[in-house]
C-alpha cells in the first residue's frame, strides 16, 4: 500500500516538475527562517537561566520617585544586603555585588605577565547565592579576607597553565595592590549576563575614598535567595519601603525581580516594567510564523490549482471504494513528505547561514545535536506539514467521482475565491513587513546622524590607570604637545554611560519635598571643547580663572529644573560644598534617543579621573594614534594603550536596534521571494489554463500587450487589495515601535507609497514574465491544447 502512494507520489513530482520545485524552495527557505529565528529566541529565553535555585533567586531594584520623573535603576545601596536579611524573615541568602565604578577592563599581573579582564566586587556570600562551581578553593571563604580574589578558569590557565597552580599565587591589581588567588571557579556560561574574570571582596571598595557607603548612595546590587515557599508578591509588599525605615528622607522604594527575568524585562516606565528584548522576542517569533504561513500559502495554492490535473486519479480511486478519510491521509502523507524533504533542505539553509547568521546577531549558536532541537525541528516540520497540506487534502477528497470521471468538473466558486485571498493574506505580510523595514532603517540612520548637541567624531578615550591616574595634569600637559591632538582632558568617565548620578544637589529656591535626580560628571580642563559642546552662557572651565576649580557648568535641562532665571553666578550646594554656576551648555544626549534629556552638571575634578579622553585632528588618526601609544606605553610602563572611540560607543548603544533592522530586511526579502514563488507558480498556472483563450483573442486580433496587461490584471487587483489591508496595519505597528523613542522621525506617506508600488512592481514583474511567455506562443499552437 505505502509502496504504491510512494510510486504515484514520484510520478506527480515528474510529472509536476515545477509546482514541485517551486514547492520545496518556498517551504526549505520558510523553516530554515523558522529554525535560524527558533535557535535566536531560545537562546534570549534561556539568558541566566542556569541555577538550581533559579526559582528562588531575585534582584532587587531601586525606584527613585523624584519630582520631575521616576526612574528605576538595578543598583541599590551597598548596606541593603546585610541589614535587610536581618530584619525580613524568608530571605535563604543575599549578595552585594559592586559592579566596575569606571571604565572596564581592569588589570591583573603576574611576574612580568599582565592580563585585562572584567572585574567585579562581591561578598563573601556571593557563590552561596549564585552557584557558580568552584573547581578549587572553598567557595565559603575564597571572598572572606579583604586580600584574597577569586578568578575564572580561562584566566587561570593564561596564567599558570594547571587551574590548580593558581592557588596562592600572588596577583598585582593595576601593577599596585596585591592579592592572594583563594579560588578559581568555573567560567561564566555564555548566556550570562554577567562575565565577571576576576572577583575580588566588597571590603576593598568599601576602602575607597570615593566609595560614599551610605544609605543615600546607590552603588551596590542586591541579590536574595528567598526561603523555599516565600510568597513573592506578600515579600514585595514587606520591602517597598525599606529603605524609609533606615533613611526617613529617602523616596526609593525597591521592587523585587526574578533573576532570570532582568534581561528580557529591563524597560521600566514610572517604575512599572513595560518590556523590553522580551518585545524583540515575540517580534521575530511573529515574522518566523508570517514565513512559514507564507510558504504553507504557497503550497495549498499551488496543489488546489494544479487539482484538475489529478481528477482523474481522484475520481478512480472513489469509484474502486477509496473512503474520503483514506485520500485525506493520502494527500496529508504527500504534504509531510514534502515538509520532511524540505526540512533536509532546510538544514543545509541553515547550516551555511549560521556564520553571517551569528555576526548579525552577536550570538555564538551552533547546530549542535540536542533532544530539544529534534523535538523542535520534528515539531516546526509537522505543523508546517499539515497546515500546508490540511486545505488541499480536504478539497482534493471531495471530488465528486461521477463527475470527475465524465469530464464535467469545473472549479467552484468557493475555491477560485479561497485562493484569491490566500494571494491577498500573503501579500499583507509581505507589505507589512516591507513598511516595517523601511522605517527601522531610516529610524538607525536617524539616530545615526542626529546631531547630539556635542561631537563624537574622532574622539577616542582610555581608562586612566596607574601612574596616569595618580597624577593626570603632567600626562595632559606633555600630551598635548603631541602633534595631531587637539584637546586632551581627564574625565571620571565617557559620556555614554559612564557617568554618576546625584540627588544631593541644593540651590536657592528649592522645595522641601523637592527631590530631582541630576546626572554628573568631574571633568578637567579641555573635555567640553573636545567635545565641541555649544556654550549659551558664561564659560566652561578655564584656566584662566582659579576658582573655577570650584564651579559648576549646567545643561539647559539642570537650569529650567532649578528654576533659574540668571543661572550665571549662582551659588549652590553640591555633596555639602559650595559651588558656583559659571556656565551652561545646550541638552546634550548622553543617554539612548529612547530618553528624553535629563538634568546634568559638570563639575571641575582632577583627582579621581577614571578616563582620559582625546580629541584627534580629522585626518591624521592612525599616526596620531601611533604617537600617542608609544608616548603612553612610555609614560605609563605595565599597562597596555587599549582605546575607544566615542562613535563607536555610541553606536553600540543601538545593537539591538541595528540587529533588528538587519535581520528585518533579510526577513522581509525573503518573504517577498517567497510570495513570488507562489506569484509565479499560480500565474503559470492560469496561463496554462487560458491558453485557449489568449489563441482565439490573437486570433481576432489582440497584440501581446493586452494579453500581457489581461493576465496581469487579475494578480494585480489582488496585490492592491493586500495593500490597501496592509497599510493601516503597518501604520499601527510601526507608530507603537516609534513611540519607544523620545526622539523619532516623522511617518510620511512616502514609506507606505514605497511599499504598495514596489508590491505592485514585483508582482507586475513575477507575472509579466509568465504573461510574457504566453502571449508570445503561436495561436495555432494554444488552440491545440
Amino acid at each position: 500500500m505505502w509502496l504504491h502512494q510512494l510510486r504515484i507520489l514520484y510520478r506527480n513530482i515528474l510529472r509536476f516538475k515545477s509546482t514541485f520545485i517551486i514547492n520545496l524552495l518556498g517551504l526549505s527557505a520558510g523553516l530554515a527562517c523558522a529554525i535560524l529565528i527558533f535557535m535566536w529566541v531560545n537562546d534570549e529565553l534561556h539568558v541566566d537561566k542556569y541555577f538550581s535555585n533559579q526559582s528562588q533567586l531575585y534582584a532587587l531594584r531601586g525606584i527613585h520617585q523624584q519630582s520631575n520623573n521616576i526612574t528605576t535603576t538595578e543598583n541599590t545601596p551597598a548596606l541593603l544586603g546585610e541589614s535587610i536579611v536581618k530584619d525580613v524573615p524568608g530571605i535563604a541568602a543575599y549578595t552585594t555585588v559592586i559592579p566596575p565604578q569606571v571604565l572596564p577592563p581592569y588589570t591583573f599581573g603576574y611576574e612580568n605577565e599582565s592580563i585585562k579582564g572584567e572585574m567585579g566586587y562581591a561578598d563573601k556570600h556571593f557563590f552561596r547565592v549564585f552557584p557558580y562551581k568552584m573547581l578549587y578553593g572553598d567557595p565559603t571563604t575564597a571572598l572572606s579576607d579583604i586580600n584574597k580574589m577569586v578568578i575564572s578558569e580561562s584566566i587561570a590557565k593564561r596564567f599558570f597553565k594547571d587551574p590548580a597552580a593558581a592557588i596562592g599565587k600572588t596577583l598585582s591589581w593595576e601593577h599596585e595592590r596585591p592579592f592572594i588567588v583563594a579560588g578559581v571557579f568555573e567560567d561564566m556560561p555564555s548566556n550570562a549576563t554577567d562575565h565577571y574574570e576576576f572577583i575580588i571582596p566588597t571590603e576593598v571598595y568599601y576602602s575607597l575614598p570615593s566609595s560614599y557607603i551610605n544609605w543615600d548612595n546607590h552603588n551596590g546590587r542586591t541579590y536574595l535567595e528567598l526561603e523555599k515557599g516565600v510568597d513573592p508578591a506578600a515579600f514585595q509588599v514587606k520591602i517597598k519601603d525599606y529603605i524609609k525605615t533606615k533613611l526617613p528622607s529617602s523616596l526609593v522604594t525597591l521592587r523585587l525581580v526574578p533573576y532570570a527575568e532582568r534581561y528580557l524585562y529591563d524597560h521600566y516606565e514610572n517604575g512599572v516594567v513595560v518590556g523590553g528584548r522580551i518585545e524583540y522576542v515575540r517580534l521575530f517569533s511573529i515574522i518566523a510564523i508570517f514565513i512559514v504561513v507564507i510558504a504553507c500559502i504557497n503550497f495549498m495554492n499551488l496543489t488546489t490549482a494544479k487539482a484538475s490535473r489529478r481528477m482523474k486519479e481522484i475520481g478512480v480511486k472513489k469509484a474502486v471504494g477509496a473512503s474520503k478519510q483514506s485520500l485525506v491521509f493520502q494527500y496529508l502523507g504527500e504534504s509531510m513528505f514534502m515538509a520532511f524533504l524540505s526540512l533536509l533542505f532546510a538544514l543545509v539553509i541553515v547550516y551555511c547561514c549560521l556564520p553571517t547568521f551569528n555576526n548579525i546577531t552577536g550570538k555564538s549558536l551552533t547546530f549542535a545535536f540536542s533532544w530539544q532541537l529534534v523535538g523542535v525541528l520534528l515539531g516546526i516540520t509537522c505543523i508546517t506539514g499539515l497546515l500546508a497540506g490540511s486545505y488541499p487534502a480536504l478539497y482534493l477528497s471531495n471530488f465528486n467521482p461521477v463527475i470527475v470521471l465524465k469530464g464535467k468538473f469545473i472549479s467552484g466558486f468557493g475555491e477560485m475565491w479561497a485562493r484569491k485571498g490566500l494571494v491577498v493574506f500573503q501579500f499583507t505580510l509581505s507589505v507589512i513587513l516591507i513598511v516595517a523595514v523601511m522605517v527601522v532603517y531610516k529610524q538607525i540612520e536617524f539616530i545615526q546622524h542626529k546631531h547630539l548637541g556635542y561631537n563624537r567624531d574622532n574622539v577616542l578615550y582610555v581608562k586612566a590607570e596607574g601612574r596616569v591616574k595618580k597624577d593626570i595634569n603632567p600626562f595632559l600637559e606633555q600630551v598635548r604637545r603631541i602633534p595631531g591632538i587637539t584637546y586632551a582632558g581627564g574625565s571620571s568617565g565617557s559620556l555614554i554611560g559612564q557617568y554618576g548620578s546625584t540627588i544631593g544637589i541644593s540651590w536657592p529656591g528649592k522645595g522641601a519635598d523637592e527631590t530631582i535626580k541630576f546626572a554628573q560628571q568631574g571633568v578637567t580642563y579641555d573635555v567640553t571643547e573636545a567635545l565641541e559642546m555649544k556654550i549659551i552662557e558664561g564659560r566652561t572651565f578655564s584656566r584662566a580663572f582659579a576658582t573655577d576649580t570650584t564651579g559648576v557648568v549646567l545643561n539647559e535641562t539642570a537650569v529650567k529644573a532649578m528654576r533659574l532665571q540668571q543661572p550665571l553666578g549662582t551659588k549652590i550646594t553640591f555633596w555639602g560644598e559650595e559651588k558656583t554656576v559659571i556656565g551652561v551648555v545646550k541638552n546634550f544626549n548622553y543617554e539612548t534617543l529612547h530618553q528624553d534629556v535629563q538634568p546634568w552638571i559638570f563639575r571641575y575634578d582632577d583627582q579621581r579621573p577614571g578616563i582620559v579622553l582625546f580629541k584627534i585632528q580629522a585626518g591624521q588618526e592612525k599616526a596620531t594614534i601611533a604617537r600617542l601609544e608609544q608616548f603612553y606605553k612610555t609614560y605609563n610602563p605595565g599597562f597596555s594603550f587599549d582605546y575607544r572611540f566615542l562613535d563607536s560607543d555610541f553606536a553600540a548603544q543601538y545593537t539591538s536596534e541595528t540587529q533588528v533592522g538587519m535581520l528585518s530586511r533579510y526577513f522581509a526579502a525573503l518573504a517577498v521571494f517567497i510570495s513570488c514563488l507562489g506569484l509565479f507558480g499560480l500565474s503559470a498556472f492560469t496561463a496554462e489554463r487560458r491558453m485557449k483563450e489568449i489563441g482565439i483573442r490573437k486570433i481576432l486580433g489582440a497584440n501581446s500587450s493586452s494579453i500581457i496587461l489581461l493576465l496581469s490584471s487579475e494578480f494585480t487587483k489582488l496585490v492592491l487589495i493586500a495593500v490597501c489591508i496592509a497599510l493601516p496595519l503597518s501604520y499601527w505597528f510601526v507608530k507603537n515601535w516609534l513611540n519607544e523613542f523620545a526622539y523619532q522621525i516623522s511617518l510620511s506617506p512616502i514609506y507606505f507609497l514605497i511599499a504598495g508600488v514596489l508590491a505592485i512592481i514585483i508582482t507586475w514583474l513575477t507575472v509579466g514574465f509568465q504573461s510574457w511567455k504566453a502571449a508570445r506562443i503561436n495561436p495555432t499552437k494554444s488552440l491545440k491544447i
